[in-house]
């Protein structure tokens, strides 16, 4: 690169650091920040910005990257795994807003080719964002997070099949009908699919295993097979991005994945960061007649609009309308992808420039807006709350089963990790109980056994307050989260101040508050296992038999709850912790 192009690069980068930390302060995503650099540096304020060259090859590079790490995450377990709820919300979601996005776009005038290309724009949300907010806030693990993330998955597949639709059917050439080009399109993509299924299946793990022996080698090999596949489809008519997406999905299912993407994801995020800069940088406000409308909107639709169709669909389905409004404001944004996928529509020219300066403030705007709608998420409930019961259709969750008994002295919150053992215990004592959880597994597996239970989420206050707790003894929450329990124990103490209660945490301080909110014991699991250990140490010390029964007790143990369906579900958030 020559001096000037570095110097460019260095005073791009220390702008981008500057405006960045102002962004900071308003805690908006730092995306904005990079939009707002590219406006601030290109020709239409500071004019710092002149070898658009170099910028354009690195944001090729970062989009490249972006999908290879996509691809990774893309195992077809995940469909299954996201469940049937995240699948219907996800898609129906998407069939309505493109809809309602392709009526306006033909309402402003826009033709049927720009209109298109907008309504499957405007359907996406920003994974990265969203995940990224929802962690901070400690609401993964919540049952609106579990559902958002998962339609979000479902958003990034659909996302990816249009992107490599779109930019294959791009490349073609249709002098010989677009009917024979599709076919031949249809055979290449089946056969370079099928070698390519064949090697991931058979010949990578070996090589994988081999390079993961070197954590440098592991990353060098992972961006030369991502480039190696990325060329080798430009070649044979489709494109790069296809190429690294295909290159991402190969290694999918390799043990080595969360490693690659963790490695790859910061070289992807520098070269992202200059795609967004770009993007900014190319945007022009001379073109802006006639779009400010449309971007209001446009912006107002995905803002209110997308949560709203959101809300119905799950109270469709039978949700709260409290995890129907949280799970909603987590697609009043569209996303990085909507972005890629006008910058794909301006470079083969299916899509106006105009439409590139009309989806960049559309970004800007939602995803500044949504932001603070789910940061602030439960402040917006509690005021809206008494709006929103028209989203909350016959709720098939909040039943219980037929066989409940009516005398409940125990309410169990949370049936996974140790509630499997609490249930047990409390059958030996034939107590009268009920199970709530807010997984649909295993709310149905417990149904199978005629448990006792019912669908809920102990962080939604109004299905809290539908219990009845006038015969109950004691309530058992087994989901480590302080503000749940707290919240469980001054609402439940209300309606009857002698119930025990018993709740988990895993920390001292959290303990103490919980102790403070009238807890009447606080389980420790992790205090419990050091004393369990210690235990079995004194009792049994070198003795090798003692451990050698006590270790098929415990696997007797582990392959009776894997039997029952009871693992810890660790294994599905793996995924959607590593997926950004």
């Amino acid at each position: 690169m020559p001096n000037g192009s570095f110097l460019e690069l260095s005073i791009i980068v220390t702008a981008t650091i500057l405006v960045c930390s102002v962004v900071r302060l308003f805690k908006q995503p730092l995306i904005i920040g990079y939009i707002l650099t590219g406006i601030i540096l290109s020709p239409n304020l500071l004019n710092l910005i002149s070898n658009t060259h170099n910028l354009e090859t690195f944001a090729q590079i970062g989009i490249t990257i972006l999908l290879f790490t996509v691809g990774l995450h893309l195992d077809p377990s995940v469909i299954k795994d996201v469940g049937k709820v995240s699948t219907i919300t996800g898609l129906g979601q998407i069939l309505f807003t493109t809809i309602i996005g392709f009526s306006l776009s033909l309402a402003f005038g826009f033709d049927y080719l720009n209109s298109i290309y907008i309504a499957i724009a405007l359907t996406f949300s920003s994974t990265i964002i969203i995940t990224k907010l929802l962690s901070d806030k400690g609401d993964t693990d919540k049952l609106y997070g579990k559902i958002a993330i998962g339609f979000l998955i479902i958003q990034d597949i659909v996302a990816a099949i249009i992107l490599m639709g779109l930019s294959s059917f791009a490349s073609a050439d249709l002098s010989n009908g677009i009917g024979v080009e599709m076919l031949l399109i249809l055979g290449k993509a089946f056969i370079l699919i099928l070698l390519l299924f064949y090697i991931s299946k058979h010949i990578l793990p070996k090589i994988i295993r081999y390079f993961a022996n070197s954590q440098e080698f592991l990353l060098l090999f992972s961006l030369g097979w991502c480039m190696l596949l990325a060329s080798l489809f430009k070649i044979t008519g489709f494109s790069m991005e296809i190429g690294a997406l295909i290159a991402g999905v190969t290694l999918s299912a390799s043990d080595f994945r969360f490693e690659i993407s963790s490695k790859v994801k910061p070289l992807r995020d520098f070269f992202l960061v200059i795609f967004f800069i770009q993007l900014g940088a190319n945007m022009s406000f001379s073109n802006l007649e006639g779009l400010l409308l449309p971007v209001i909107v446009f912006s107002l639709f995905i803002i209110i609009g997308n949560p709203i169709i959101v809300m119905l669909l799950m109270g469709w389905l039978g949700f709260t309308k409290r995890n129907g409004f949280l799970a909603g404001l987590t697609v009043a944004q569209i996303s990085e992808f909507s972005l890629i996928l006008i910058a794909l529509g301006i470079s083969v020219k299916h899509v106006e420039p105009r439409i590139g300066t009309l989806m960049t403030l559309i970004g800007v705007i939602t995803i500044a807006t949504s932001s603070y709608m789910i940061i602030y998420a439960n402040r917006l409930y509690t005021f809206l709350s008494k709006y929103l019961t028209f989203f909350e259709f016959k709720n098939r969750h909040l039943h219980l089963n037929e066989n409940t008994a009516e005398d409940i002295e125990l309410i169990l919150f949370g049936y996974n990790r140790i509630g499997f053992d609490i249930l047990n215990s409390l059958n030996k004592k034939n107590v009268s109980y009920l199970v709530v959880d807010y997984d649909p597994k295993v709310i149905s597996l417990l149904k199978q056994k005629g448990i006792n239970c019912i669908y809920g989420d102990a962080d939604d206050i109004d299905f809290i307050n539908e219990l009845d707790y006038s015969k109950v003894k004691m309530i058992i929450s087994t989901i480590p989260i302080v503000e749940v329990n707290a919240l469980l124990i001054n609402t439940i103490k209300e309606k009857n101040s002698a119930i025990l209660s018993l709740v988990v945490s895993h920390k001292i301080d959290d303990s103490l508050l919980l102790y403070s909110k009238g807890a009447s014991y606080v389980v420790m699991p992790h205090f419990l296992g050091g004393m369990h250990t210690a235990n079995l140490i004194e009792v049994n010390l070198f003795d090798i038999k003692s451990f050698d029964l006590l270790k098929q007790d415990h696997i007797n143990y582990l392959e009776l709850r894997k039997l029952a369906g009871h693992e810890h579900p660790s294994n599905e958030r793996g995924y959607f912790y590593n997926r950004i």
